[in-house]
């Protein structure tokens, strides 16, 4: 199945320190919501037991690290591409520029 997302936030930016808890930002939060719709108007469906992912990230900007994005993404598809992150085994990313679309590509499957 594929989907194409939204380009996610840095982890950098995800958790903020609130009198002494660590909350989700706003901009963590804001990204789920369109990330999830994004990924249940592509039609998928979640995948039980073992998921292979294959991400495609097109950044913005000529900064900012892959592994940075990964897990941003994989929170945000918690409970749409799979119960739960902990079921991907296989991950295989990418990282190229394009100014004019930002976004990220997925393509996940069932690991046999």
């Amino acid at each position: 199945m594929l989907s194409t997302l939204p380009f996610p936030p840095s982890s950098n930016r995800y958790w903020r320190n609130v009198n002494g808890r660590m909350v989700k930002s706003a901009a963590a939060r804001q990204y789920q919501v369109a990330a999830g719709s994004a990924a249940r108007a592509a039609g998928t469906e979640a995948l039980q037991g073992p998921v292979g992912l294959e991400l495609r990230f097109y950044r913005p900007q000529r900064r900012g690290d892959l592994d940075n994005r990964i897990k941003v993404l994989l929170d945000s598809l918690q409970g749409i591409l799979y119960a739960d992150d902990g079921q991907v085994t296989e991950i295989h990313a990418y990282q190229a520029d394009d100014r004019a679309a930002p976004r990220v590509e997925v393509i996940a499957w069932p690991v046999i």
